[in-house]
């Protein structure tokens, strides 16, 4: 059981930055894979980025590429999730989420559909205004 708990989320201008931290309990945090998901209101959850669970692959979804960065540190249980360059389209709750895998699986796979996973925090809202 893995519990989430996302921070860092807030109102900024367009072209500003935030970074947003989701905060891990367990001590097994470094075989899960880790994902940013968003929702904007009126819309589907949607992919913004996912890290594997050694930290050495990334993947990012078009709209936010160049522009955002996920990162890990496992020693801290920590996934962060920086923006940059932040539009008003990127107005929305942002989650992250958690994706166990047994050691079988490589430490490189990375996850960027929500049905792959297991945890999710209670999200972080982020407004963007322009």
């Amino acid at each position: 059981q893995v519990q989430l708990v996302e921070s860092g989320g807030g109102l900024v201008q367009a072209g500003g930055s935030l970074r947003l931290s989701c905060a891990a309990s367990g001590r097994t945090f470094s075989t899960y894979a880790m994902g940013w998901f968003r929702q904007a209101p009126g819309k589907e959850r949607a992919f913004v980025a996912a890290i594997s669970s050694s930290g050495g692959s990334t993947s990012y979804a078009g709209s936010v590429k160049g522009r955002f960065t996920i990162s890990r540190d496992n020693a801290k249980n920590t996934v962060y999730l920086q923006m940059n360059s932040l539009k008003p389209e990127d107005t929305a709750v942002y989650y992250c989420a958690a994706a166990y895998r047994p050691p079988t699986y490589s430490r490189y796979s990375y996850y960027t559909g929500g049905s792959d996973y297991d945890y999710w925090g209670q999200g972080t809202q982020v407004t963007v205004s322009s």
